[in-house]
């Protein structure tokens, strides 16, 4: 009789440690779930959605003047953002725009640069750089804010909130007709008018 209970015992340490390693490989399955899951949720809620009606705004530009994007109603118009005058990629940015305002201005394109600056910073980028267009002080970034465009970033191993360089193009109706989410300084110019050229 003692090793028929030898046996049964020997069977029964079996089963206990099949179900340990079952249920080790069951967590590590759900921990490699969760991360997945967690990555969409950086996408800005209040980015403006194509076809919404863009946001209103009324802003000071370089001269201290008010000016409303109901101003430019039944023009086409680029608003973009960009986080600081007179920085290196701003500056490619803007004088790129300002070198294609032929070609803009025979598509009715109205360009709208908007920044942190306050309206003084704004006058030294225009002066310095030759510019021919509208630049606008949003200095409390609540336009910004309205655009989806103020966020976290990251530089140098810092995190800060800032303005996220970005470039919304508004149809003659008022309406949201693209989104640039990833702007490149050197072809933004290229992009807005190839966009608008397809329109015709």
């Amino acid at each position: 009789m003692a090793k028929v209970q030898k046996k049964v015992v020997s069977k029964k340490a079996v089963t206990k440690k099949t179900p340990a390693k079952t249920t080790e490989k069951k967590t590590v399955a759900k921990k490699v779930v969760t991360k997945k899951v967690v990555k969409p949720a950086t996408i800005n809620p209040n980015l403006p959605k194509i076809g919404d009606k863009a946001p209103q705004f009324s802003l000071l530009d370089q001269n201290g003047k008010t000016v409303s994007l109901k101003d430019f109603k039944g023009k086409n118009v680029v608003v973009y953002f960009y986080p600081r005058a007179l920085t290196p990629g701003c500056t490619v940015q803007a004088c790129s725009l300002t070198d294609a305002q032929g070609e803009l201005k025979k598509l009715d394109i109205v360009v709208l640069g908007i920044s942190a600056d306050p309206v003084k910073k704004l006058k030294d980028f225009e002066t310095k750089k030759d510019l021919n267009f509208t630049l606008l002080s949003d200095e409390d970034h609540q336009v910004c804010e309205a655009y989806g465009s103020w966020g976290l970033k990251k530089f140098m191993g810092r995190e800060f909130m800032g303005i996220l360089r970005q470039s919304f193009f508004i149809g003659k109706d008022g309406k949201v007709l693209h989104v640039m989410t990833k702007v490149d300084t050197k072809t933004h110019h290229q992009e807005v008018i190839k966009f608008f050229k397809n329109l015709e």
